[in-house]
């Protein structure tokens, strides 16, 4: 076969070559973790040739023993990482080595900021993987041969960063007795360290202890005579070698767990926390789960897959197995290794497996309490948490019906009483400061910080200094109105229904509104039929003290912060006109009393101001300003 093929140079993919520019300038402070990778990547491989051996056992060609090899070469001044998975063919190569196979790839682009500890933390997010042996090397040496192909279908890959030939990559056939992949590594100058046995196992011990497959290395021998070590024929284990997730947890540290946590997720930083737990009963599994410091760049990407690992009886079964967690919670790192499943369970199994329903269950509870504790105990850490993951978390409110209290509890909300939307407030801290009398929570929802805490819904709350929540997010209209009651006490909107301040209203209060409104009935009555259809009421309000007009939805309509953006998302809406309340104290709304002449357009004005005051656009907007124009220059005469 190799007599016959040549040798095909090729050229990256830009993004790859971009990546690799990125990780040689910005990882190399860490520059330790290609090992911890192409380990890392090494053990999956093993993992993927176990699980497809289940059903093709001749795939483990008489050797059912995986295993990692690192060793090292002085005189060639290189590093071998071999593992004996499941390999790679010509294709399998070009696919996995010269391209980013990998959704949301522009968005990370995107997301660079040129600052290189803050790149090097998204290149983590990222997953270097491969490429990570370009930290350390200036030209890289794969001979690889997927398992069940023959001897002489095995692929040479080759890519060298040096000289004119950067950027680019050959690939040529190549003779392999053994199934799975050697990647040598010619280490760049300054790199020699690495060339020690005591360095290399230091960094296996630090990263890759955890590694489920026996890493293996030669001996080393002090030879007297040469006053240096040399390597022997014998080999030795370096790492534990066992499912880090079945050891006592009083037998595993801290850095064992962070550890774990960088080869599963590829993330650079440390998790914000984890729980590890074994569930027994009448479905038995194993949870390891983590929450991430930081946000991925991909964590709204639709085509992106969020999942746990899934384990059966610790044979790996497949990656972000996103069934075993409701999507709110996709955020989530980690295992699970069941007792129960079969091992040739499948996604579609997966999807209607009532075991794995048991399983979501309880890792959702699992993950929604470790959230508690860090919220009760370490206050700051939530808040990094909440900063990173509480858009997402707000989703559960409509996708988790068991656990909605629970959720609501860990919701945070920028308030009145706070000075910048960075500070929050819980539910449970905001009913313990209620006013006395007060019955119901408030919040009003707007498209921008600013825009809530200035709204004139709130002119009456600030008034007799009742606390309301700033509810800007685009998700936390859709979110809130999942959130009906809390601790007893309603959820409601400032915006909507009438105002209905309960015990915080007094008797002469509620007079004083009522006599307003039988003196300027015929006013309501004249600019309801001024506006016609644009307004479904026109009524008098006691939530006003400083604004002439707000609007305001029945109880049971969309909210119109809502609807404009379902509109903008090319959403049918249905159409429901707002109801205009009018502040009878205002000068505005006195002119309007005795104005004949030009009553349409000053309450056409009144209606536009109030709509622009609330977030809303107006239809017709050039009108609006000719009209305020002229209105102006009537009054200068």
């Amino acid at each position: 076969m190799s007599d016959t093929v040549q040798a095909e140079k090729r050229g990256f993919q830009a993004e790859v070559k971009q990546l690799l520019h990125l990780m040689i300038h910005s990882l190399y402070s860490n520059r330790e973790i290609f090992l911890r990778e192409l380990v890392s990547n090494a053990s999956d491989a093993c993992d993927k040739l176990r699980f497809e051996a289940l059903d093709k056992a001749e795939l483990f060609e008489s050797d059912s023993e995986l295993k990692i090899r690192v060793a090292f070469d002085k005189a060639s001044r290189t590093i071998t990482i071999s593992d004996n998975g499941i390999g790679m063919s010509r294709d399998d190569a070009i696919a996995h080595l010269g391209t980013i196979a990998k959704s949301g790839t522009k968005e990370f682009f995107s997301k660079l900021s040129g600052d290189k500890q803050q790149d090097a933390n998204l290149i983590g997010q990222f997953g270097v993987g491969f490429y990570s042996a370009f930290i350390v090397a200036d030209k890289v040496t794969v001979l690889t041969r997927r398992a069940g192909l023959a001897a002489d279908a095995g692929v040479k890959w080759e890519c060298s960063m040096a000289g004119d030939e950067a950027g680019e990559y050959t690939v040529e056939p190549y003779t392999k007795a053994i199934r799975g992949t050697d990647i040598i590594l010619h280490l760049r100058d300054g790199e020699d360290d690495l060339l020690s046995g005591w360095k290399l196992r230091s960094i296996l011990r630090k990263y890759s202890d955890h590694i489920i497959q026996p890493i293996l290395m030669r001996k080393e021998e002090w030879n007297q005579e040469k006053a240096e070590n040399i390597l022997s024929d014998e080999e030795e284990t370096v790492n534990q070698a066992n499912a880090l997730w079945t050891r006592a947890k009083n037998d595993i540290s801290d850095d064992d767990y962070k550890a774990f946590y960088k080869h599963i997720s590829h993330d650079y930083e440390d998790p914000l926390a984890w729980s590890h737990a074994r569930v027994e009963g009448r479905h038995e599994y194993t949870q390891l789960l983590y929450i991430p410091k930081r946000a991925p760049f991909d964590l709204w990407d639709r085509n992106t897959q969020h999942g746990l690992k899934l384990y059966v009886r610790r044979v790996f079964i497949m990656d972000e197995a996103e069934k075993l967690l409701p999507h709110y919670l996709r955020f989530v790192r980690g295992i699970v290794d069941s007792a129960d499943l079969p091992l040739n369970v499948s996604r579609e199994i997966l999807q209607e497996s009532k075991d794995v329903d048991t399983i979501r269950g309880g890792c959702s509870k699992k993950v929604l309490g470790l959230l508690e504790d860090l919220a009760e105990n370490r206050k700051e850490d939530y808040t990094e948490f909440w900063g990173q993951f509480g858009r997402v978390l707000k989703e559960g409110l409509g996708e988790d019906h068991a656990n909605k209290d629970k959720i609501a509890g860990l919701l945070r909300f920028a308030s009145t009483h706070l000075d910048s939307p960075e500070e929050s407030v819980s539910l449970k801290d905001y009913i313990g400061r209620m006013k006395e009398g007060q019955e119901k929570i408030y919040y009003v929802t707007a498209e921008s910080f600013n825009a809530a805490k200035n709204s004139p819904h709130l002119e009456v709350f600030r008034k007799k200094g009742i606390e309301v929540l700033l509810l800007a997010d685009r998700i936390d209209e859709w979110a809130v109105s999942y959130l009906t009651e809390f601790d007893g006490k309603e959820v409601v909107s400032v915006a909507k229904g009438g105002l209905d301040l309960g015990k915080l209203e007094d008797e002469e209060e509620k007079k004083k509104v009522s006599e307003l409104a039988e003196e300027f009935k015929p006013l309501v009555e004249k600019i309801q039929a001024s506006l016609g259809d644009k307004v479904k009421e026109v009524r008098v309000t006691n939530r006003l003290t400083d604004s002439p007009a707000c609007l305001v939805v029945d109880e049971h309509d969309m909210g119109a912060n809502l609807a404009r953006m379902l509109k903008a998302a090319g959403q049918n809406v249905p159409t429901s006109a707002p109801i205009l309340e009018i502040n009878t104290e205002h000068p505005f709304v006195v002119r309007l009393k005795s104005e004949e002449a030009k009553f349409d357009d000053w309450t056409a004005v009144l209606f536009d101001q109030a709509l622009l005051a609330e977030g809303g656009t107006l239809d017709d907007p050039a009108t609006f300003i000719k009209r305020m124009n002229q209105l102006m220059l009537d009054l200068s005469k």
